[in-house]
């Protein structure tokens, strides 16, 4: 189990939460609400795997093809990666993660949510590495830490072909706000 009580006190609240009957639209109440079931049904040993169930929900919540979380250093270097929507071969293939360039790496910088149709329309957009499947429609959201980027999460590519709107970013934003508690408490 993990080291502190994020996951249990996450879930208690959302329970206290009433009236759940007007909630249940709220995207963020929804987002609450999946990941505190997700980890009552398969609790977190680690922090690894409480992170994989947030980009779980996050790509479930936005209909995403894939979802991914960084955990970058002081360096702003990537030192913890989780995606979801990957096969093995695929996430083999990648060798490292990306390490934030382009609209990620702005992201990052400036504390900014990122929400491109197109991703290479981005004034820092310059290509993916070998290997990297194609995506083009981004949404992603920095993480922090005690006032710091620590990290983003993002989505890519609706499986439904529509872009992503602001039910999706306020879904994300609670997630990314609770992958700050879990990368706060387990690594700074």
């Amino acid at each position: 189990m993990m080291s502190t009580d994020v996951q249990r006190r996450l879930a208690q609240e959302i329970e206290r939460m009433a009236p759940a009957h007007r909630l249940q639209r709220d995207p963020e109440y929804r987002a609450l609400r999946k990941l505190a079931s997700r980890n009552r049904k398969a609790p977190p040993r680690n922090p690894t795997q409480a992170l994989q169930h947030v980009v779980d929900v996050a790509r479930e919540m936005t209909h995403a093809t894939y979802s991914a979380l960084a955990v970058t250093d002081d360096e702003d270097y990537v030192e913890g990666f989780v995606v979801s929507g990957f096969d093995d071969a695929a996430l083999r293939a990648l060798k490292v993660p990306p390490q934030g360039h382009g609209p990620l790496g702005s992201m990052r910088q400036d504390g900014l949510a990122v929400r491109l149709d197109d991703v290479s329309q981005h004034a820092k957009a310059f290509g993916f590495p070998p290997r990297h499947p194609e995506m083009r429609a981004l949404l992603g959201l920095p993480i922090f830490c005690r006032g710091d980027v620590r990290g983003a999460l993002y989505v890519t590519d609706r499986r439904d072909g529509r872009p992503f709107d602001d039910r999706d970013q306020l879904a994300l934003g609670v997630l990314a706000r609770h992958a700050g508690l879990i990368i706060e408490a387990s690594w700074y």
